[in-house]
C-alpha cells in the first residue's frame, strides 16, 4: 500500500499514513493526529521535524568523570532560552510523568555496565509500584530501537522540555539519570565552588555537555505551585546537579542544616518543589557495583529503589541515611576503586524544611 511520511502532533515521532487516510494513531504517546490533505510540488513541504528524544564489573568501580579534558570543557556551553516547546506530554491517567535516561558509553575507554540496568529497575519501580503510566514513561538507552530514544545531546534536551511541558498542579514528574558526570569551570558567576556540574551524553565528544544551568532552566523553573519534581542522578559529582537553591547537610546521627546556594542567579521554581537525590557531593565519584545483585548496578539507584521498597513511614532524612548506610556496606565488602574512598548520597532543594518530618510521594 502506498504510503506518506507524517508526524505526531503531538509526541513529533515519524509515521508513515497510508495514502487518503484522514487521521493516524501514534505508537508512542497513543494520540491521534489530524493528517492534512496532501500538497501539490509547490506547496509547503513537510515542514521542520524535531527529534522528540533522539556486562559485568566485578566490586565497586568508580565513575570516572573526566573522559576527556579536550571535549568542550574549556568552553561555555549554550543552550536554547526559546520557551517554545513544540510537543505535549502524552495524555495519560495520573499526571505522573518521567524521563528515565541510562549512558553505557559503549566502545569507550570508561564504559559503564550498570547503567541500563538502572534504567530499567526504576522504570519497574515506578510503573509496578508508584502507578506511573507505561505511556508516561520515557527511557533513552543505547538499547532503544527508535533512534529519537538514543541517549544523544539533541534527545535528551527534547526530552527534559517533554517531561515539563504542560506541567499543572497536582503533576509529578521524576528524572533519572545513570551516567557520567564532570565538573567545568563556572563562567557566569553563579556556583558556590566555583565549578558547574554537567551531564556527558552518549556523543558528547562531539556535541558537548549538558550544564546544570540549562537542566535547571528546562525543567525546574517552569515548575507551577503544587507541582513536584523528583531527580535521582546517578552519576559522579552530582551534589548540585539541578543546580537547587539549597543543599542539606546530615550527619551520621540524623542532624542537618541547610546551605543556601543562591549567589546571583535565581535557581527556583514558579513555586512547584524540585528535589533532588543525588549520588555523592560535587567533589566526589559514584559507582557501580555487583555487591547488591550480583550483576552491575548504580549504588544510588539500587539503594534508592531499595528503600523505596522496604521502608514504611519513609522521610528524606531516612531515606538519606538508609542509602547510606546501604552504600557504605557495599564498600566495606568489595572495596572502591577511585579517586574517593566515601560516596555520600545528597539531597538539595527548591526550598528549605525538616527532612524529618515529610516526604513528597513520587
Amino acid at each position: 500500500m502506498d504510503s506518506r511520511r507524517c508526524q505526531c502532533k503531538y509526541c513529533s515521532m515519524k509515521m508513515s499514513a497510508p495514502i487518503g487516510a484522514q487521521t493516524i494513531s501514534c505508537p508512542r504517546c497513543q494520540s491521534v493526529t489530524q493528517l492534512q490533505p496532501p500538497r501539490n510540488n509547490n506547496g509547503f513541504a513537510n515542514g521542520v521535524i524535531n527529534n522528540v528524544m533522539t556486562a559485568v564489573n566485578t566490586g565497586f568501580s568508580a565513575r570516572p568523570g573526566r573522559m576527556n579534558p579536550n571535549a568542550n570543557n574549556s568552553r561555555p556551553q549554550q543552550f536554547n532560552m526559546s520557551p517554545q516547546i513544540s510537543m505535549r506530554p502524552p495524555a495519560v491517567h495520573g499526571r505522573k510523568r518521567a524521563v528515565l535516561c541510562g549512558i553505557t558509553y559503549r566502545g569507550h575507554s570508561k564504559s559503564l555496565k550498570g547503567s541500563i540496568n538502572d534504567v530499567l529497575s526504576m522504570r519497574y519501580l515506578l510503573v509496578q509500584k508508584l502507578g506511573f503510566p507505561n505511556a508516561s514513561v520515557l527511557v533513552l538507552t543505547e538499547d532503544e530501537k527508535d533512534p529519537c530514544k538514543i541517549p544523544t545531546k539533541g534527545n535528551i534536551r527534547s526530552a527534559l522540555r517533554w517531561l515539563v511541558h504542560g506541567c499543572q498542579p497536582g503533576d509529578s514528574l521524576v528524572f533519572h539519570y545513570s551516567g557520567h558526570g564532570t565538573r567545568v569551570r563556572d563562567r557566569d558567576g553563579d556556583e558556590v565552588d566555583g565549578h558547574d556540574e554537567s551531564l556527558c551524553p552518549v556523543d558528547f565528544e562531539t556535541e558537548g555537555r549538558i550544564l546544570d544551568d540549562e537542566i535547571n532552566h528546562t525543567i525546574v523553573r517552569p515548575l507551577p505551585r503544587g507541582a513536584t519534581l523528583h531527580g535521582i542522578i546517578d552519576t559522579c559529582f552530582s551534589g548540585t546537579f539541578l543546580d537547587l537553591p539549597f543543599m542539606c547537610r546530615i550527619n551520621r546521627a540524623g542532624y542537618f542544616m541547610w546551605e543556601d546556594h543562591r549567589i546571583s542567579t535565581y535557581k527556583g521554581t514558579r513555586g512547584g518543589t524540585a528535589i533532588s537525590i543525588s549520588a555523592c557531593d560535587d567533589h566526589q565519584n559514584s559507582g557501580d557495583t555487583t555487591a547488591f545483585t550480583g550483576f552491575p548496578t548504580g549504588a544510588l539507584t539500587y539503594s534508592f529503589i531499595k528503600t523505596l521498597e522496604q521502608e514504611t513511614k519513609l522521610t528524606y532524612g531516612r531515606l538519606l541515611m538508609s542509602m547510606h548506610n546501604k552504600i557504605h556496606e557495599a564498600q566495606k565488602g568489595v572495596g572502591m576503586n577511585g579517586a574517593n574512598e566515601t560516596q555520600e548520597p545528597q539531597l538539595s532543594a527548591s526550598e528549605q524544611f525538616d527532612i524529618h518530618s515529610k516526604m513528597v510521594a513520587l
